[in-house]
């Protein structure tokens, strides 16, 4: 079955749902399919299971980067302080630990709810155990996982790294 989307994010993590949020933020009018297969494990265990969701010192100097340039501008578009926001707007209580670092006062749980809570607003379709098996690049893009195949004129990679492989983060090499 091909399913057809203006944009697809492949990845399960905080990065893959809030990339599918601010998308919608930026056009109102797209829909989104994301391929995970679990939860957002990292997520739920970072922080000893209290979520370190972001730090008030999050500046472009604090990041190694081969484009320094990078920084600046992703952290321009979007700042701690927007994240923090929407954990305010969600009522999620927060506390401040150790140089910056905020972290929920009750269980990590509550910013994957936030996060997919807004990722239903937006209308985003979540794929939950399909594993990418090849992604071509056409005119737009043709994503294969598992029974699907999926089309869009843009792919966002947002799969994370193998920091915790027994979470089940895996290498694809394509």
């Amino acid at each position: 079955m091909i399913e057809k989307f203006d944009a697809i994010v492949l990845g399960g993590g905080a990065a893959g749902l809030i990339v599918c949020d601010r998308g919608r933020q930026a056009r109102p009018s797209r829909d989104r399919a994301r391929t995970r297969r679990s939860h957002s494990e990292k997520v739920l265990i970072s922080g000893g299971g209290r979520c370190n969701f972001t730090n008030l010192h999050c500046q472009p100097e604090n990041f190694l980067s081969s484009n320094p340039h990078f920084c600046k501008s992703a952290l321009a578009r979007y700042t701690s302080a927007d994240f923090i926001a929407l954990v305010e707007k969600h009522g999620i209580r927060y506390h401040e630990k150790h140089k910056g670092q905020l972290f929920c006062d009750g269980s990590a749980r509550e910013i994957v709810a936030m996060l997919e809570e807004e990722c239903r607003r937006a209308g985003v379709r979540i794929v939950v155990g399909a594993s990418v098996r090849e992604i071509r690049q056409d005119t737009g893009f043709v994503i294969l996982a598992g029974e699907h195949e999926f089309h869009a004129g843009a792919l966002v990679v947002a799969t994370g790294g193998l920091s915790i492989p027994k979470i089940g983060a895996t290498l694809v090499r394509l």
